[in-house]
């Protein structure tokens, strides 16, 4: 049986596949998200094309460090209109992302790459779509006095697993897509691989 390495340092991520039962290890790949994004959205990329790419640089950078295992990359793009968002890199910062999706509907596409061997053997794309209630900015100010610095390790700067379900009025997509993974595909390809039984 092949091992399995995850190439990221997501907890959301780690959580997810142990949950599902999946045994692996974390191996991060040191890829300069903030410089790839910032390029491919100033050449107006796709963020399906966009988190695809990130997905499989993770995938590939590590794979090429354990031969034979089943290396795991992921990657997520929160997109409104032609702009992408990253992780907010303060509380401040996530104040006024959130305030630029407040009322709007954003898309979060979230890519997994899997790689053998310094080759992607497979791949998946999802999306999904969220609108955030038009809230205060004072619900806004108790949201991240409770949330607190937990908001930063998220690309659309809430949790929407927690306090964050608070902020939207609607969600058209898979939970494991909005946590960053697509999960249940994932799943599936490595059942074919026997990691996991069928």
């Amino acid at each position: 049986m092949p091992a399995v390495i995850l190439a990221s340092g997501s907890s959301a991520r780690q959580v997810m596949l142990r949950a599902a039962g999946v045994e692996f290890k974390v191996d991060v790949a040191a890829v300069d998200e903030t410089s790839v994004l910032e390029s491919l959205e100033s050449e107006h990329a796709k963020p399906r094309d966009a988190a695809d790419l990130l997905a499989e640089m993770k995938a590939l950078k590590v794979s090429a460090k354990h031969p034979s295992g089943l290396v795991i990359g992921a990657d997520q793009i929160l997109s409104l209109g032609s702009k992408f968002f990253a992780k907010p890199a303060s509380l401040d910062a996530a104040r006024k992302q959130l305030q630029e999706l407040r009322g709007q509907t954003h898309c979060l596409t979230s890519a997994v790459v899997v790689a053998r061997d310094g080759t992607a053997i497979w791949r998946e794309v999802r999306e999904a779509k969220l609108t955030m209630r038009p809230f205060s900015d004072t619900f806004l100010d108790d949201y991240l006095k409770k949330a607190g610095p937990a908001v930063l390790t998220s690309v659309g700067g809430y949790q929407i697993e927690g306090l964050g379900a608070q902020l939207f009025s609607r969600i058209d997509g898979d939970y494991f897509t909005i946590l960053g993974l697509p999960l249940l595909p994932l799943l599936d390809m490595l059942r074919t691989q026997g990691v996991l039984k069928s």
